[in-house]
């Protein structure tokens, strides 16, 4: 989480002392409409940025994976971005109409201006004609920028809705690059500050139209075909294998990827359940019926059918030089340990680390926790089944107790974010370094 508020807040600190340096004297204007001018232009220049930068995150691009942590860190920034895109938006709009309703109203008075210098440039001469009509569209973008950013972030509303609506920002966002490359100061352009947004919206709007074109994530996309379905009812659990012949250049456990068994549905993100083999060439993946696309799986999905593969993505892939790790599984968040079991087993006796599982459910299922101890057994791992009714709620004292090595461990948590957060809290306050606190932020929307 630090990284991600790292680029969120130095996005917006770089491009306001950017600002800072080509207008010094916008801080301290003589009156309130030169004051309203500054901030007009500095709000839509950061929301501009927000949503830029959002832009760009959304082809899921390689190179900030890495420094983040993962994708589920980049989604995370990429959710921020949007909420901070919107906030200054509607900052930007209040300052912008605020002081013509003061006006109507008679609360304020606005100065007399003379005629305006015609322009040198004729460039400038041509944006400058086409003001109006960037007032005009920019304020309708706005309106429908604030509705699809509220469709995404209200999670009551239906994925295949949002999927379908999301991508019209990328439609929304054009329009307002083109608000923003008329309406902003001219000088700025010719300043570091004109530069840094002159390639964060080119970029931006190269991204919007690869979404407006479904291409995202094209490249890492792979035809497959489901070879067997287990249900499991107690758990509501449905376990997928994934044939994929050629294509898919194989992942490490932990990582996830994106399926799309229904193109008007889009795609999903799914956690790897399985060890990766070049002989056998198959993919596992387990999901619980959590939401209204899940519940409908079982009934939707047959042997043989045709799907699509995107990936694989994520930096939760257990890698460290600790002498032993501690895994917290809590409910479906056990998927990335079932595959990483899978991958010990098939490397031994190169993993010498000591390994405890910690998989707390509500529910319970006996052919289920079989496979499970089976898989623990082979990968050498010690298995703490906690079962709510019977053993509990886990708790950081608890694991503390069955593993008194664990000042020298490392933490790798998959489960609710609350619980995650509450765990990562509570060994922080017995001197556990956070970095040693590894957290899957599994939520893509």
């Amino acid at each position: 989480m630090t990284k991600v508020k790292i680029g969120f807040w130095g996005l917006l600190a770089v491009l306001t002392m950017l600002w800072v340096a080509a207008d010094p004297f916008a801080l301290a204007p003589v009156g309130f409409f030169p004051f309203r001018d500054g901030m007009v232009q500095i709000t839509g220049i950061l929301g501009m940025a927000c949503m830029s930068a959002a832009m760009i995150l959304s082809l899921r691009p390689r190179w900030p994976e890495r420094w983040l942590g993962g994708l589920d860190k980049m989604y995370r920034l990429h959710k921020w971005l949007g909420i901070g895109g919107l906030v200054l938006a509607v900052v930007h709009w209040l300052w912008s109409q605020g002081p013509k309703w003061a006006v109507g109203y008679g609360w304020l008075t606005r100065p007399a201006r003379g005629p305006r210098p015609v322009p040198d440039s004729a460039i400038e001469q041509a944006l400058r004609s086409l003001r109006g009509t960037a007032e005009d569209i920019g304020e309708w973008a706005f309106y429908a920028a604030v509705l699809l950013i509220a469709v995404a972030l209200i999670q009551r509303i239906p994925y295949r809705l949002f999927y379908k609506t999301h991508r019209w920002l990328a439609a929304v966002f054009l329009v307002l690059v083109f608000h923003a490359i008329v309406l902003t100061q001219f000088g700025y352009w010719t300043t570091p500050l004109g530069i840094a947004m002159a390639m964060l919206m080119a970029y931006g709007s190269v991204a919007a139209v690869i979404v407006l074109l479904r291409r995202v994530g094209a490249g890492r996309q792979v035809q497959g075909s489901i070879a067997s379905l287990t249900y499991y009812p107690e758990l509501r659990v449905l376990e997928g294998e994934v044939s994929v012949p050629q294509g898919w250049p194989g992942h490490r456990a932990g990582q996830f990827a994106f399926v799309t068994s229904d193109t008007a549905e889009g795609a999903h993100p799914y956690t790897i359940a399985s060890a990766w083999s070049d002989a056998e060439r198959r993919v596992t993946f387990i999901t619980k019926e959590l939401g209204d696309h899940t519940r409908t799986l079982r009934d939707r999905l047959r042997v043989s059918q045709e799907v699509k593969i995107e990936g694989p993505y994520g930096c939760f892939t257990f890698e460290d030089d600790r002498p032993r790790q501690i895994w917290v599984g809590a409910g479906i968040g056990i998927t990335p340990f079932i595959a990483r079991m899978k991958q010990i087993a098939l490397e031994r006796p190169g993993v010498r680390q000591e390994i405890h599982l910690f998989h707390p459910t509500a529910d319970y299922s006996a052919e289920a926790i079989a496979k499970l101890t089976a898989d623990a057994a082979r990968a050498g791992v010690r298995l703490h089944v906690l079962h709510d009714a019977r053993h509990g709620r886990l708790n950081g004292e608890r694991i503390r107790a069955e593993v008194p090595g664990w000042r020298e461990a490392s933490i790798w948590f998959c489960g609710p974010g609350g619980f995650g957060q509450a765990l990562r809290q509570d060994f922080a306050a017995h001197d556990l370094p956070p970095s040693r606190f590894h957290q899957e932020l599994f939520a893509m929307r």
